[in-house]
This record gives structure tokens, C-alpha cells and sequence, in this order.
């Protein structure tokens, strides 16, 4: 049976052809696959499929996955329903925190992509932890589905991806848990007034404890680390602000992934346009710390975290006024 839900893509019992169909009939009356339902979708013109799904409970969550022109399959999930970070240019942090994802919810979202490209004769390459939620802060769940990618669903632990805000603690337990996964910081400003101003965590945790725990991640895992850089368009992408950068991880194993911002109705920056980009790669350059801009995918179905789930919610509200409103008016004589 696992063959079949991990390798074949199977997501009833009815396909399990092998099965006697006595058991196939059992299962099928008496065990659940999954318990995400779809709730909504969106395909954008760049192949990006973007899913809201819905938790037995009522939750929203949000799954991505991008396909790329090398043949990757990138699959993009969530680890909590809503997020308790409050970062001030995610659509996500803007809606708070409502609850965590077990083990099994954040390993399915995988899973229902696996299955389906599977079918198509192609596989699920890559896994990145960059949906709705921070990670580290629903850290058991989120390092056991990581085992559960690596060793149920055969996805390559250096083709999984952790993203944190910097929780500084869990950065320091995480070098000790022997995965070769790769780990993404969300850095965004290079000093603390800047960067609590954008990600308030940063005031528990400010610059000089994250670099800390980061050396000591760098150096007992023996993994470079990713910097993940939101490119705010005359906010944090200036020659100047490149070199408080280049300063501040040099010498340390590192790569800066640059991103022109997503906007969102919360926040009013823009992204910073190719030219200036570009100029923040050379300077970095000259510190010896590599970066890229990072290629934005899903643009137009408006594929930054949590966005899409805003959309449901607030046809879901829409939805129950109106059915209030058609209760009042058949009760009234």
C-alpha cells in the first residue's frame, strides 16, 4: 500500500489493483487518505498552480507548485495556518496566527502534488517550507515532516528547503539534527532598527544572536546558508544598504537570494526594478558573498503567501451574510 500512495500516486483503494478486492472494499469504507479538501485553486500563465486547502477544523492553508523550464518540480507548503510573525510585508503575518499543522498536514500538501505529477511521468524534484507560517516555531511537526519528505515521499534532503524569521534557539538545535537540508533566513535589512522595523522577532533576536547561532549552524552542519533578501524598491535595495550586507556575512558561507518585492494590501512597497537588482549583486560581489535574483513565479494569480487564502475568506464571509441575510428575510411574515 505505501508503494502505491507513494510511488504510483494512488489516492483511493479502488487503484490499488493488486489488492484482493475484499481489502480494497475495506479500506475504502474504513480508511481516509489525506484530510486536506481543495477549497480553491488558481493556474497561473507561467504553469504556477497555487491551492487553498481546508483542515478538518474549518483552517485555511495555502500549497505552491512551480514548474520550471530545467525539469524541476518545486513544491512550495505550509507549516501553520496563519502565522504569529507579523511581518510587515507578508499577506500571511498580516492575517495572525490561528493554529499548527501536524506532521501529517504539512507532509500531504507534498504528497498531493507527488501524486498527481506522477501520473504525468514526471516527480516532485523539490520541497521548500516558504508557505504560510514559521517553521521553527512549530519546530517538532516541521523537523519530523522534513524525515517524512526524505524518507517516505524520496524527496533528496539538500532539495528541501527550512525558512525561518531567525529564531536564534531553534537555528542552534536545528545544526544538531543531522539533516542535510538547506537553511533560508529571512534577513531583509542589515541593521536592527531597520530590520526589527520590517520583522518585529527581531527585537528578541536582534542581528549580532542570529549571526551567531548562523556561524554555529554554518560550522556544525557544514551547510552554506541562505539569506533571503526582499528587494523594497527605496527601502533596503541602495549601494549603501548592499554594503551594511556585504559587511555584515562576510566571511561567513553564505548565498543572498535577492527577490523585487510582492506587494500587498497591507503594505505600500514596491518592488525594486532589474537595474537596481543587479547593482546590489555586484556590490555584494565585491564582499565575496554570492547573490541571484530570484525569478518571481505566479505573479498574476497573486502567489505571495497567503493572499490567495484572503480571497476565500472574504467570499467564505461574503457567502455567510448572505445566507444570514436569507434567513431573516424567510422568517419575516
Amino acid at each position: 500500500m505505501r508503494r502505491w500512495i507513494y510511488e504510483r500516486g494512488a489516492t483511493t483503494a479502488e487503484e490499488m489493483t493488486d489488492l484482493p478486492q475484499r481489502l480494497r472494499t475495506r479500506l475504502g469504507a474504513e480508511a481516509v487518505f489525506g484530510t486536506l479538501s481543495l477549497a480553491a485553486e488558481q493556474v497561473s500563465n507561467d504553469g504556477t498552480i497555487k491551492r487553498v486547502y481546508a483542515l478538518p477544523d474549518g483552517q485555511l492553508i495555502e500549497s505552491v507548485l512551480m514548474p520550471y523550464e530545467d525539469g524541476r518540480r518545486t513544491a512550495c507548503i505550509s507549516s501553520q495556518a496563519g502565522c504569529a510573525m507579523a511581518c510587515a510585508f507578508c499577506a500571511t503575518g498580516q492575517m495572525g496566527f490561528a493554529r499548527q499543522l501536524t506532521e501529517a498536514e504539512i507532509v500531504e500538501q507534498a504528497l498531493r502534488f507527488a501524486q498527481e505529477l506522477v501520473k504525468r511521468g514526471e516527480r516532485l524534484s523539490n520541497v521548500v517550507m516558504m508557505g504560510m507560517g514559521e517553521p521553527f516555531h512549530n519546530y517538532e511537526n516541521a523537523v519530523g515532516a522534513m524525515r517524512r519528505l526524505i524518507g517516505e515521499l524520496g524527496i533528496g534532503a539538500r532539495h528541501i528547503t527550512v525558512s525561518t524569521v531567525g529564531l536564534a534557539p531553534q537555528i542552534r538545535r536545528f545544526a544538531g539534527e543531522g539533516l542535510q537540508v538547506t537553511l533560508a533566513i529571512s534577513l531583509h535589512a542589515a541593521t536592527d532598527e531597520a530590520r526589527a522595523a520590517l520583522l518585529p522577532i527581531n527585537r528578541r533576536w536582534p542581528l549580532a544572536e542570529l549571526l551567531d547561532a548562523c556561524r554555529e549552524y554554518a560550522e556544525r552542519a557544514g551547510r552554506r546558508i541562505s539569506f533571503e533578501w526582499a528587494l523594497i524598491s527605496g527601502k533596503n535595495d541602495s549601494v549603501g544598504e548592499a554594503e551594511r550586507l556585504g559587511r555584515l556575512l562576510q566571511g561567513l558561507p553564505a548565498h543572498v537570494n535577492l527577490i523585487p518585492l510582492n506587494p500587498t494590501a497591507g503594505y505600500d512597497g514596491a518592488p525594486t526594478q532589474a537595474p537596481q537588482a543587479q547593482r546590489f549583486v555586484e556590490v555584494l560581489g565585491r564582499f565575496g558573498v554570492s547573490a541571484t535574483v530570484r525569478v518571481r513565479r505566479g505573479i498574476d494569480i497573486d502567489a505571495g503567501c497567503g493572499q490567495l487564502k484572503a480571497a476565500v475568506l472574504k467570499r467564505e464571509r461574503a457567502a455567510a451574510a448572505a445566507a444570514i441575510a436569507a434567513a431573516e428575510s424567510a422568517e419575516t411574515p
